[in-house]
């Protein structure tokens, strides 16, 4: 209850932010509402870990000795800038394994979930060289540009749908402009179909990020066939072999088939036994 009751406090502040800027800006409400969103965004990137996060799971300093020192090891063989390394309790809720290092502007932290503790030390470490990618890559501060344009993209295209419906209907619908709040769902309507439509190009700036922290991790952590054994994992709620349209059109990360192919080509190149 705490947290659905944080999270709905969190989604009324932010309606309420973005709605005032929109009524301030007039005409170029779409252009600062981009701005206003996009800052939304970079704090919840910022406050997550330390705010968000530790509503929906319990986190520790990971105990075992040996996992902690070999997931330190390559971080500070990248120069990512922690002490520790964290777990969660996910098996909670799910079978799942999964680990991130998340945060920006100092609040990055290295978690992994006690799910993927209980697989192998090869395993830990090809999952934690691949998110370890991500920070050294700064996939987090591309996501966000990359995410800057499409948000824009997408309020600019609900101001032109937006002022083409209110002149046909706005009277009928007792809406008096882009600004009333009345109009939010109509608003959330238009813009939900703008990233219905922009699907295959936000998965493909994702998907294209996971394949270049799959080759980061490779290198790092020299685990491919504790990659591989991951990828097995993961079937359990992924397709592994998709269709090439079908994985361009829905899938965010690389099916397991080509993960696997990656790390059994690096294996083969390296002389890696």
């Amino acid at each position: 209850m705490k947290t659905l009751g944080a999270l709905t406090v969190a989604f009324a502040l932010g309606l309420a932010v973005l709605y005032l800027v929109i009524r301030r800006s007039g005409e170029r409400w779409w252009l600062w509402g981009t701005a206003a969103a996009m800052a939304m965004m970079v704090l919840a990137v910022m406050v997550a870990p330390v705010w968000i996060d530790p509503l929906f799971n319990t986190y520790k300093p990971v105990t075992d000795p040996v996992v902690k020192q070999a997931v330190l090891a390559m971080a500070r063989a990248d120069d990512v800038p922690v002490d520790n390394v964290y777990q969660f309790d996910a098996s909670l809720q799910s079978t799942r394994v999964s680990a991130n290092v998340s945060g920006i502007f100092g609040t990055a932290q290295v978690r992994l979930n006690d799910n993927l503790m209980h697989t192998s030390l090869p395993e830990i470490r090809s999952v934690m060289g691949h998110e370890l990618g991500h920070f050294v890559m700064n996939h987090i501060y591309n996501a966000l540009c990359e995410m800057a344009i499409l948000i824009f993209a997408g309020f600019l295209f609900s101001k032109w749908a937006l002022d083409a419906l209110l002149r046909r209907h706005g009277a009928a619908w007792g809406l008096r402009g882009a600004a009333d709040v009345a109009g939010f769902p109509l608003f959330i309507a238009i813009f939900t179909f703008f990233f219905f439509v922009t699907t295959p190009i936000s998965n493909t700036l994702v998907r294209t990020q996971e394949i270049e922290a799959d080759r980061f991790g490779l290198n790092l952590a020299r685990e491919p066939l504790g990659a591989a054994e991951v990828d097995l994992k993961l079937t359990e709620y992924r397709k592994p072999d998709p269709g090439a349209i079908e994985e361009f059109v829905f899938f965010d990360h690389p099916s397991t088939r080509h993960r696997i192919h990656d790390a059994m080509q690096w294996r083969q190149a390296m002389g890696t036994p």
